[in-house]
Parts: C-alpha cells; sequence; structure tokens
C-alpha cells in the first residue's frame, strides 16, 4: 500500500491561526476515517495526509500535562516581549517557537502505518535525529525526556533541540 503526505509549507503563521487550521483538517480526516470504517470497498475514499511546515512569532504554548507554574516569565514579561499564550490540547509541558524556529504539524492515521502513539512519537524522534545528522548536528535521546536533545548526558549542557507534543484521537495526530 502506497501512502502519500501533502506538504505545505504555512510561512509565517500566527499560532492560533495555525492551530484552527489543523483542527479543521484533524476532524475532517477523523470524520473521512470513521465513515471508511461503515463504507463498502468501492465507496472508501482516500484519507488525505498532511505534513505543515511554518514559522510563528513569539508564543508560548502548554500541553495537557504541563502546569502554569512552569512558565519562566510573568504576563508582564510577555507584553514586553510581544510574545502570546495558548493553553493547548497537545501532550507536553511549556514550548516556545519563535521567528526562525521550523515547526511541523503532521496530520496522519497513524494507524494505517502501523504505528501506536508510542511508537509514532519515537519515529519522529528518530526522523529529526536523522535530520540533525545531515547537517552535521549529534542529536540525542534524553533518558526520560520526550523530544531531541544536544549533548544530553553532559552536566549543565544538555540542551532542547526538538520538543515534541501530540495529540491523536482514532489514532489520527495533530501538532507534532
Amino acid at each position: 500500500m502506497s501512502i502519500n503526505v501533502k506538504y505545505t509549507d504555512l510561512g509565517i503563521i500566527d499560532y492560533k491561526e495555525a492551530w484552527d487550521f489543523q483542527e479543521e483538517i484533524f476532524k475532517k480526516t477523523i470524520a473521512e476515517k470513521l465513515d471508511n470504517q461503515s463504507a463498502d470497498k468501492e465507496n472508501k475514499v482516500p484519507l488525505e495526509y498532511n505534513l505543515f511546515f511554518c514559522e510563528h512569532p513569539h508564543v508560548y504554548t502548554l500541553g495537557k500535562s504541563g502546569e502554569e507554574q512552569n512558565m519562566l516569565i510573568s504576563g508582564i514579561e510577555l507584553k514586553a516581549k510581544n510574545a502570546s499564550f495558548y493553553k493547548t490540547n497537545r501532550g507536553g509541558d511549556i514550548t516556545y517557537h519563535g521567528p526562525g524556529q521550523i515547526v511541523g504539524y503532521p496530520i496522519l492515521d497513524i494507524e494505517a502505518f502501523g504505528m501506536g502513539v508510542r511508537n509514532y512519537i519515537e519515529n519522529l524522534e528518530q526522523a529529526i535525529i536523522n535530520t540533525l545528522k545531515h547537517y552535521g548536528i549529534k542529536g540525542e535521546l534524553l533518558d526520560g525526556a520526550t523530544g531531541v536533545w544536544i549533548e544530553p548526558n553532559t552536566a549543565g549542557k544538555a540542551r532542547k533541540i526538538s520538543a515534541i507534543g501530540v495529540r491523536t484521537s482514532r489514532y489520527v495526530s495533530m501538532h507534532g
């Protein structure tokens, strides 16, 4: 079975606008998947798989498992930096996005790829490690933490180069 993923560069886009756009495609994909489950073989519609890349103006997002107290700057400092803040429906904690940072949002039926959620996240991490290697950067995993790190085992030098926060419903993913 061949699966095509449609790539779209959204350019520089406000976080909320990108989130709303993702939600629309996410809900459409879930609805089509559910329709396909009850449809005859000849009436099944191929699902559209999407990978959106973009940049955001300064924004901090809080995942469902995060705590607002983990935010290291105040609302006043957010305003001074012209940064936004959103509580999101993805996993994870606080994440910063800003100009010059590439953000990827895959909307996929991960079940069609033969994956569960944990395996999907591990595959995202490995794809990021492979991409960094292509550019001469050694990305690694940090025990007990999601995402990709630089020098994770060197005291005082561990830096996260890629955060991962995913939402899934019926094995359809969004965020990234």
